[in-house]
């Protein structure tokens, strides 16, 4: 059974460089390495949404996710091409990219619940 994770990361607030960011994520603009190394890694589905410059990635990944795996020798040019675009979120550890976030609500869990 997969399940769904959620990441929140900021890009450099300038719109040439997020144009430019969003190109290198349009269909057929990411590495084909990279591609394949995001789903080495367990990940099955991925979108990433922005609004202004802060971006929400979602992931569905596999139960046994984050595999082991090969990592690709472009990876280190890729995440270093990416960082020039991006920017951490403030309560971020020095050199932490993309911030987990906690789920607080979900319709689902809502069912049979009626207000007073």
């Amino acid at each position: 059974m997969s399940r769904r994770l959620c990441f929140a990361l900021d890009l450099v607030n300038d719109a040439a460089k997020i144009a430019e960011y969003e190109r290198f994520h349009a269909p057929g603009g990411v590495w084909p390495e990279i591609v394949d190394d995001i789903r080495a890694q367990g990940i099955e589905g991925m979108e990433i949404w922005r609004t202004g410059a802060r971006m929400v990635m979602i992931a569905t990944v596999a139960d046994d996710y984050p595999r082991a795996r090969d990592i690709p020798a472009k990876y280190d040019e890729w995440e270093g091409l990416m960082w020039t675009f991006q920017k951490a979120l403030p309560h971020a550890a020095p050199g932490q990219k993309w911030m987990p976030m906690t789920k607080i609500f979900d319709l689902t869990d809502q069912r049979g619940i009626t207000g007073s």
